[in-house]
């Protein structure tokens, strides 16, 4: 599994305004994959927590499912609570109704 890096902010240089983080709304999951599952996904491991905080609050205004499964079952929460660096994400994710 790959696990968030300390560096994270460095690797990603990319100013994240509203549009950009709203644009994370349409990436299409791969075949197997629950959409909204995917959306969490791509969004926590392309986003700084500030930034993923303002995701989560734009993919809850659509009625998507924070607490969608992945194909093993796990949810977005269980999968980040097995990274070592994921505090803050995790913090969002509970805040707003993961379980």
């Amino acid at each position: 599994m790959n696990q968030q890096r300390k560096d994270k902010q460095k690797v990603i240089g990319e100013i994240f305004d509203e549009a950009r983080i709203k644009s994370f709304l349409a990436y299409q999951p791969p075949e197997g994959v629950n959409a909204d599952y995917h959306l969490l996904e791509k969004a926590y491991r392309g986003m700084l927590a500030e930034s993923f905080a303002t995701f989560v609050k734009f993919f809850l205004e659509e009625g998507r499912d924070i607490n969608a499964r992945n194909p093993q079952g796990k949810t977005m929460l269980e999968e980040m609570k097995t990274h070592r660096l994921a505090d803050d994400y995790i913090a969002v994710m509970e805040k707003n109704g993961a379980g």
